[in-house]
């Protein structure tokens, strides 16, 4: 079955707008692909997020038009952000059997034009194609943000996400500890990671990060081994880039692999530190249980959050 790009040649002159069309139940996709290629469309079908992607870097297109569960759920999304990469003025839109409002909200944070709520008939989604096109500035990409604001914006989605992780690890819960022991430092390790791309392009040069050699202290108390620092590490780094996937059509492409560089030297710059303060076994120069305050110790919120936004 041949479900790649088709044109018929109707004799009309003007160039035909051309779609991509994703969707996992080949059916479907051939059902749809002919529909709208009776009303004029250019059809390119893809029946996988890989087949999608590969479409998507060496073609161009007008609209896309894909399913949002492929099977996983929000497979449509990482779609959606490959479209508004490499085509950002394309009308991106979402077809979902499954009208939950969350859902709806996550399409559209990550650009998405629409979500069309499946039955739909191959004439209705032509209409909406056909006026979504006739007026191109109603899908416009949106402001793209900074990774340091992506990573203060979503500071406490990180730290769940890494305590999540940390769960599945025996040897890290096996410590009494409670939630605010085991995460009390996390706070200012990200904000000193954002500190790095604070209006330096590249995010360089960097300072001594205090709250982690003070965190490396901390563990050594708590009965910590330095294998169990790297580990608590390195789940951190898998956290942070989780969230920016998660804001992936928010972050700017254009600087993206030397911002995911300087997240990598900053988290382990920081392990570094930890391991420091580890093995000098010193005791954190704070009012008792500052160590452990999740705010962020030594910098005022508000010039912070200003500093950041003004990024």
């Amino acid at each position: 079955m041949n479900l790649q790009s088709s044109s018929v040649n109707d004799g009309i002159s003007h160039q035909k707008n051309r779609i991509l069309l994703v969707d996992d139940d080949d059916e479907l996709l051939e059902i749809t692909q002919r529909g709208l290629e009776r009303r004029g469309f250019e059809v390119v079908a893809a029946s996988s997020v890989n087949d999608a992607l590969g479409h998507i870097s060496s073609k161009h297109f007008d609209v896309l038009l894909s399913d949002l569960h492929m099977p996983n759920c929000g497979d449509g999304l990482t779609v959606v952000s490959a479209m508004r990469h490499k085509h950002p003025k394309a009308l991106t839109l979402l077809l979902s059997g499954f009208p939950d409002i969350q859902e709806a909200v996550n399409a559209i944070r990550e650009q998405a034009d629409e979500v069309l709520i499946k039955p739909i008939s191959a004439n209705k989604i032509s209409e909406i194609i056909n006026q979504r096109l006739a007026h191109p500035g109603d899908h416009s990409s949106k402001i793209k943000e900074s990774v340091a604001v992506i990573l203060m914006r979503d500071a406490t989605l990180i730290i769940e996400d890494w305590l999540s992780r940390l769960k599945s690890v025996e040897e890290l819960i096996s410590l009494p500890l409670t939630t605010l022991d085991r995460t009390g430092h996390l706070p200012r390790l990200l904000a000193d990671l954002a500190l790095r791309f604070q209006g330096i392009p590249g995010g360089q040069p960097r300072q001594i990060s205090i709250a982690a050699r003070e965190h490396g202290c901390l563990r050594r108390i708590q009965g910590y081994t330095i294998a169990m620092i790297v580990e608590e590490s390195r789940l951190l780094q898998v956290s942070i880039f989780n969230g920016l996937q998660n804001n992936l059509a928010a972050v700017n492409f254009d600087t993206i692999l030397l911002d995911v560089m300087t997240i990598a030297d900053e988290v382990d710059a920081q392990l570094k530190e930890a391991v420091l303060g580890f093995a000098e076994a010193c005791v954190p120069q704070e009012k008792p249980g500052a160590a452990l305050n999740p705010s962020l110790t030594g910098i005022d919120r508000k010039e912070q959050k200003s500093a950041l936004l003004a990024d």
